[in-house]
């Protein structure tokens, strides 16, 4: 009897199994990262620090300022952006497709905790790594140029948002991945091409009014310019445009990714 009433007291507070399951896998997505932190966080500070010295201080010089601001601050933004896509992005297709390779994420999915918090916890994980690669990012960007936050709330929530997107996208990408090769296939043909084109580098402003329109079918310049508004105060976008589409996408591929979880899509055989 008490051994009854220990665990309807359990299923009641706040020890429930779906709170302790989202602690443990966002604790493990955590420990997971920060395990191999010369992979995960040391080599995306050294692939800005390149762009910095060679787009920002080499190439910067003869392009001189954009949008009123000098070429190295203007892309700073864009490149802190760049990271936290990547790096939620990598985080969570690689984790979730190690646990299908590993056979255990058969044994969360036939466990009494729900497919949400399966999925929240795998988005917590992505976010966290996305954030402490974009906090290295931008003290180094420091040594570079002088920042000043315009508006802190676009900061944060831009920041947030688009991790919590990309590591969504990379969830889609590990369940559907069959094989190590397929978890960068994404990457490498279709987020960095975006990326670069995403507005970066550049305003559109400079393209012609055809590339123009081309360029604005791109989700990762809404992410750029939004978050370059947080910090320059500037933004080739509309600032509710690029909360409306962000908004929409995340809730899209939220409802996308657990509505896989819960087929059981690229598990079950």
């Amino acid at each position: 009897m008490t051994q009854l009433r220990n665990y309807e007291a359990q299923a009641t507070d706040f020890g429930n199994p779906n709170w302790v399951a989202l602690q443990t896998i966002v604790r493990t997505e955590i420990r997971r990262f920060t395990r191999i932190w010369v992979q995960t966080l040391i080599p995306p500070a050294i692939t800005m620090t390149l762009y910095f010295i060679i787009f920002g201080s080499l190439i910067g010089q003869r392009i001189g300022s954009m949008n009123g601001f000098d070429y190295m601050a203007y892309i700073v933004p864009g490149l802190i952006m760049m990271s936290v896509i990547t790096n939620a992005y990598a985080n969570v297709s690689s984790s979730f497709f190690g646990a299908k390779f590993g056979k255990f994420i058969e044994e969360m999915l036939v466990s009494p905790i729900s497919n949400q918090t399966i999925l929240v916890g795998y988005i917590v994980g992505g976010v966290a790594r996305a954030l402490a690669v974009a906090v290295i990012v931008t003290g180094l960007s420091l040594f570079f140029t002088d920042l000043r936050v315009h508006n802190v709330f676009a900061v944060i929530s831009i920041a947030v948002l688009t991790a919590v997107l990309f590591s969504i996208l990379g969830l889609i990408n590990g369940i559907y991945a069959k094989r190590f090769d397929d978890v960068s296939i994404v990457p490498t043909f279709v987020l960095t091409p975006l990326t670069y084109l995403g507005g970066v580098f550049f305003s559109i402003e400079l393209l012609p009014s055809f590339w123009a329109s081309i360029a604005q079918l791109n989700p990762i310049l809404y992410v750029v310019n939004a978050f370059r508004f947080g910090i320059l105060g500037v933004s080739d976008i509309s600032l509710v445009w690029a909360y409306g589409i962000l908004i929409s996408l995340t809730l899209v591929s939220y409802m996308m990714a657990l509505r896989l979880l819960q087929n059981g899509a690229g598990v079950r055989s």
